[in-house]
């Protein structure tokens, strides 16, 4: 209840501040295990990510938040969870692959940290859709966040990885290579990616 709250003020907060423009929106499955990969330009991209989608996006988010009353709170009750800086927690990990398995959305910047640029990208984002067996839709945000201007959320198809399935740590950076290839080509074309 208290998420659908937020997501309607912040739906509300977009219209005025950043008229929000959805491509792609039916490419995200309706049901089962879903995990959103998208780039990261600004603290702000987790609402861009899910705000315009009917199905509730849980996020990992630094710990650091949970600390701050209110904002920590907050940050629970809309589905969010703990990571540590330094590294991925066994607890974390284990939330998260349980996020996906139980058929929920999770979004997740694979790069780790804010970016003007794609950079380079992490594994975990690549680790959690082999394990979990969740559908993997990339992502692009496109735009600077500035008031007044149009920002843009693009959803690509689902990303077949059928070809990876069985392979095991092997294969997570080729993983993590077609996760972000398909990024980047929606921040090119403006268009979503294809299977």
């Amino acid at each position: 209840m208290i998420y659908v709250i937020c997501r309607g003020l912040l739906r509300f907060i977009y219209a005025i501040c950043f008229p929000l423009k959805v491509v792609g929106r039916e490419n995200v499955p309706k049901e089962g295990g879903v995990l959103l990969c998208a780039n990261h330009i600004s603290l702000l991209d987790p609402f861009t990510m899910g705000i315009k989608l009917e199905r509730h996006v849980k996020y990992m988010a630094k710990a650091e938040i949970f600390k701050v009353p209110v904002i920590g709170w907050l940050a629970r009750q809309v589905g969010a969870f703990p990571v540590k800086r330094e590294g991925v927690s066994k607890e974390s990990i284990k939330t998260a692959l349980n996020t996906l398995r139980s058929g929920n959305v999770m979004g997740i910047f694979p790069e780790g940290t804010r970016n003007s640029d794609v950079g380079s990208a992490k594994k975990g984002a690549a680790s959690f859709a082999l394990r979990s067996g969740a559908a993997v839709v990339p992502a692009a945000i496109i735009g600077r966040y500035k008031l007044f201007r149009r920002m843009t959320i693009i959803y690509g198809a689902p990303i077949d990885l059928s070809e990876f399935a069985g392979a095991g740590s092997d294969s997570l950076e080729a993983v993590t290579d077609v996760i972000m290839g398909r990024i980047r080509e929606m921040l090119e074309t403006g268009k979503p990616s294809r299977k």
